[in-house]
């Protein structure tokens, strides 16, 4: 995500090889899901999602992706 830390609102980038069921999901540090930014069949591409902060509160969050059997977990600080 771009940038990181942010403050309120950041951009989460990423590229997908081939078709599939896609999934991108944002947690906080006790693993309660916060918001599904995407769920959906995707086409291969580059893609760009923004996430708006300004309901969440301040602190570690981690943004999960999956498609088909890759999973890819990553971290970022929204700073208020």
């Amino acid at each position: 995500n771009y940038p990181n830390p942010f403050n309120p609102t950041t951009t989460l980038s990423y590229q997908i090889p081939q078709a599939g069921n896609v999934t991108l999901k944002v947690y906080d540090v006790l693993g309660r899901e916060v918001v599904t930014l995407v769920d959906e069949h995707q086409v291969q591409g580059r893609y760009a999602v923004k996430l708006d902060g300004r309901n969440m509160a301040s602190g570690v969050y981690f943004y999960r992706l999956q498609v088909h059997d890759f999973v890819a977990v990553k971290k970022m600080l929204l700073l208020k």
